[in-house]
């Protein structure tokens, strides 16, 4: 491949196939998906302008450029009047498909800045030769103004995400430190206020610095019990505003309020109502209830979540990116997660090995589905997620897990790849989408729903008894989480890491239950296969993974990626010829990696082994010990020089040997009269770039602009 900031020619990308399901609802569930769809694409542009500061006016640069006219006439000025290739007219696509499916020039996996292939002076060219700057020269000029110099810029510290000095974030502004969000954290924790909808500005007034914590809302100006004017806190002040993003957050909520007019039921209407609450007024509450109302909503037809959902990309693991899907619900699929329900709390979660004093007293039962994405607006798409990410709200109403199912498909279609043999590829073939489906289910159902965290509740009163439950590593008096305090804000920057490699643990380890892959109707000759395809991809994830690693920087820039690294180093600790990476020559002279898993150690040194890291994992994570916890954890996180596994030096065969990331394209929605028609688009670059240049109409394309180039003259005001 080429720089790993540039995509290449060959990047998959696929089209997502929900035609099926969408044609099973019934004209009403169409409409509500409809609408639905509309507010979370409207929505999703928030993920712009908050991935860096020039993504807004590259999107609007490259959207007004590709539907000001024909591809295929633009490509014709593109090779005649700018110098293009054909090669290179196609990357161009590639770039803007990555952009719109990212939404933004930093991958939604890894973090990474990506730039065009394309030289600036050609794209230059071919803008002023364009449809669009013949139209309106003086709004192309600005967006180039905005956007060319930065989009191609790669700086030392712009190639990722991260806090200022060493990376970009659009959640703090550019004169934040480390020290300021430590001591923005813990005033936050002090005041009981929670960020998720939140970024920090750090500026003077009056001689005075000042910390203003805005929120995301329709509605500016002061809120009681939402904004603070002003707060004395050791020696700083602090401010909560609100206002951010709300031309965006206008244009979605019109959207809601027309599905609130196709609901099946008063769940949805509540749930809709909280959720119109919160956009419009900032109010994180608010928004909880809706969600409370959306776990009670079990198993829909017509699937949706919306909000500042996941942490991932705040560089304190604090501040949420917004997210949105619309999905069908795939019933004969869910039916075998039902199954993995009901029998979970008394079968599958006391076989975990951190005992009953570690696990929720009560297991609140998840509404689990396997759903068919129609819409999914936000940096990427996963294959499973566990919603909500409130733990008051999990603890006291329950959380939904889903699987997207169009998604994994996509995914397992993808074929072959670096560092394994022949023979494991063909096995991985012939069961990866049964071993991935059975892992989703165990690390979304019960990684994520499973173990407790012991703290002090609102009334004062502790969650368990502390004569009774001990640290079984000490034998002394446990630790746990003060009121005000929660997982994330103590684990910090590593929260999300952990928190994943903890629920992937729990799907290695219950994956090799026979009783669980029943469930799945995996017959007795194939089970042995499907549990070594299971840790083998966990393992030959946690290689491939080590391309996330930031040498320069000397940290991770993705938490699945981390987490799987740091399981294969857990199996190559524990010997005996379990699991193996070893350096050779590849075909082309050049180092290659071979990994190899011994299908004979995974039921007794593998079970082992992680049994052994997972109860560590649990039981740090339930004490709120932080110390031990991340000391553990930062170990295996550790990428060595030097040594039997000397992954430091490997990073650069893993970098060079990487394959491009899928890319994904979704269909519209298009109302016709009084139902909704869905409209679905060829795979390849050509096909994304039209299903965004479809998806609004010019006037509302023009609203996008206006949005968008507002936010940026003011995100730092």
């Amino acid at each position: 491949m080429t720089s790993p900031h540039e995509l290449p020619l060959d990047t998959p990308i696929l089209y997502l196939k929900s035609e099926e399901a969408f044609a099973g609802l019934t004209p009403q569930e169409r409409r509500y998906a409809h609408h639905l769809s509309r507010a979370s694409w409207f929505g999703g542009l928030i993920v712009l302008c908050q991935t860096s500061p020039e993504a807004p006016a590259v999107f609007s640069l490259l959207m007004r450029l590709l539907r000001s006219q024909p591809l295929d006439t633009l490509q014709q000025v593109a090779t005649t009047k700018a110098g293009f290739t054909e090669d290179e007219f196609k990357s161009l696509l590639i770039y803007t498909s990555s952009l719109s499916y990212n939404l933004g020039n930093y991958l939604g996996f890894g973090d990474r800045k990506f730039i065009p292939v394309v030289s600036r002076e050609k794209l230059e060219a071919l803008i002023k030769a364009s449809k669009a700057y013949l139209e309106a020269p003086d709004i192309m000029q600005g967006f180039m103004n905005r956007a060319l110099g930065p989009m191609y810029s790669l700086d030392e510290w712009e190639r990722f995400l991260g806090l200022p000095p060493n990376g970009v974030t659009m959640y703090f502004t550019p004169n934040c430190t480390k020290e300021d969000a430590e001591i923005v954290k813990e005033y936050m924790a002090a005041r009981s206020i929670e960020a998720w909808n939140s970024r920090l500005l750090k500026y003077e007034e009056g001689g005075k610095i000042i910390y203003d914590i805005r929120l995301a809302s329709i509605k500016h100006g002061s809120a009681e019990g939402i904004t603070v004017a002003n707060d004395e806190f050791q020696g700083h002040t602090f401010r909560v505003s609100r206002g951010d993003f709300s031309n965006i957050l206008s244009m979605m909520v019109k959207e809601l309020l027309s599905a609130k007019q196709f609901t099946a039921n008063e769940q949805e209407v509540k749930m809709l109502d909280k959720y119109i609450e919160s956009f419009t007024t900032g109010s994180v509450k608010a928004h909880k209830v809706g969600s409370t109302h959306w776990v009670k909503n079990q198993s829909p037809s017509v699937e949706t979540y919306m909000g500042f959902i996941e942490v991932y990309r705040d560089p304190t693991n604090q501040r949420a990116e917004f997210e949105s899907f619309v999905a069908v619900v795939n019933r004969e699929q869910s039916r075998k997660f039902d199954t993995l329900v009901a029998r979970a709390e008394k079968e599958f979660l006391p076989l975990l090995p951190w005992g009953p004093e570690f696990e929720e007293d009560i297991f609140m039962r998840p509404d689990f589905s396997s759903l068919d994405i129609l819409t999914f607006a936000s940096s990427g798409l996963p294959i499973g997620i566990n919603i909500p990410n409130y733990k008051d709200v999990k603890e006291e109403e329950g959380f939904k897990n889903v699987s997207l199912t169009n998604v994994m498909a996509a995914r397992t279609g993808v074929k072959g790849g670096p560092f394994l043999s022949e023979v494991d590829h063909t096995i991985r073939e012939k069961h990866g989408s049964t071993a991935l489906e059975i892992q989703v289910g165990l690390h979304e159902l019960l990684g994520h729903g499973c173990g407790k965290f012991l703290r002090r509740k609102d009334n004062g009163k502790l969650n368990f008894d502390p004569s009774k439950v001990k640290n079984p590593f000490t034998g002394g008096e446990v630790s746990f989480y003060e009121k005000g305090e929660n997982y994330n804000i103590k684990f910090g920057s590593v929260a999300s890491a952990y928190e994943e490699c903890r629920a992937e643990t729990v799907a290695l380890c219950l994956g090799l239950i026979d009783e669980v892959l029943d469930i799945f109707g995996v017959a007795s000759e194939d089970r042995d296969d499907i549990k070594f395809v299971s840790w083998l991809d966990m393992m030959y994830a946690g290689l491939r993974g080590l391309e996330m690693y930031q040498p320069s920087q000397g940290k991770w820039g993705q938490a699945h990626s981390q987490a799987r690294y740091v399981i294969l180093r857990v199996a190559l600790e524990a010997g005996e010829g379990l699991v193996n990476v070893q350096e050779k020559t590849g075909e082309d002279g050049l180092p290659d990696l071979l990994l190899t898993l011994d299908r004979s150690k995974i039921n007794t040194v593998g079970r082992d082994a992680m049994n052994e890291f997972l109860k560590k994992l649990q039981v740090y994570r339930s004490m709120g010990d932080v110390t031990e916890g991340r000391a553990m954890f930062d170990k295996y996180s550790e990428v060595p020089m030097e040594g039997s596994h000397p992954f430091g030096r490997w990073h650069d065969i893993v970098v060079r040997k990487r394959r491009p990331r899928m890319i994904l394209t979704m269909p519209n929605t298009r109302l016709t009269g009084e139902d909704v028609e869905l409209v679905a688009y060829q795979e390849g670059a050509e096909g994304k770039v039209c299903s965004w240049i479809e998806r609004f109409t010019p006037a509302q394309f023009e609203e996008i602009e206006t949005a968008l180039m507002a936010y940026m003259d003011n995100w730092m005001k």
